[in-house]
């Protein structure tokens, strides 16, 4: 049987961590799940504590500082392929990605050596979002298109990994530490592995607040262009 790891950075997540592991446990109870946090103050790591308790499947990396979420699926990675799991998945804590999804990201693996998901192969993704953010997340993805030239919607961390087809060295390539981690490493993985994706529907955040600052959008900006220029 096929070891699953499912990698969960949080950061004051508090409110999603029972939420999330819920509906994990509808999916599939036997997985094993690794939250990798920056040092959380509002007590998302004693709500992690508690769980480890009842489920030895469940596994914390406690960083000391904010590194960025980036560098959380970075060493939640490291952290995987040490421990030799054959899938590992990626998503937030934040409720907008499904574990129910996973089922279908499982099937196609066996056809590719990654799978991503993407918002906008179904027109009713994000009908549920604010019109803001709506516009922020399809420029997000117009301009990556069009400078990097992918058709892939390689700006969400919900993917899923085959540990004994990609070389983890090939995804550490990706220097960024924060947002722009996810499609530069998928624009890096792309050039060299077979990578298919599913459609998801992306609710809105129910608990919590989201980490993104006007500033992370500008540094993407600004980096984007320095990856298109390097290549």
């Amino acid at each position: 049987m096929k070891k699953i790891l499912i990698i969960i950075p949080t950061l004051n997540e508090k409110g999603n961590i029972s939420v999330i592991l819920k509906k994990i446990k509808r999916y599939n109870s036997k997985v094993s799940i690794l939250f990798v946090d920056d040092n959380s103050y509002d007590g998302t790591l004693i709500e992690i504590k508690s769980y480890q308790k009842k489920n030895k499947r469940i596994y914390l990396l406690l960083r000391k500082k904010k590194r960025g979420v980036g560098s959380a699926h970075k060493d939640g990675l490291k952290w995987g392929y040490k421990k030799n799991f054959d899938y590992i998945c990626t998503l937030d804590c934040d409720g907008t990605h499904d574990p129910k999804d996973i089922s279908k990201m499982l099937k196609l693996i066996k056809k590719c050596d990654l799978v991503n998901t993407n918002r906008f192969l179904n027109k009713n993704a994000l009908a549920n979002w604010k019109l803001d953010r709506i516009v922020l997340t399809k420029l997000r993805y117009f301009l990556v298109k069009i400078f990097l030239k992918t058709n892939l919607d390689s700006s969400g961390g919900f993917r899923l990994y085959d540990r004994s087809k990609i070389n983890l060295k090939d995804i550490l390539l990706a220097k960024d530490n924060h947002y722009n981690f996810f499609w530069e490493s998928l624009f890096l993985l792309e050039k060299k592995y077979s990578i298919k994706e599913i459609p998801i529907i992306l609710p809105k955040r129910s608990l919590g607040k989201s980490k993104m600052k006007i500033k992370d959008i500008l540094y993407g900006f600004f980096y984007l262009i320095k990856v298109f220029i390097k290549n």
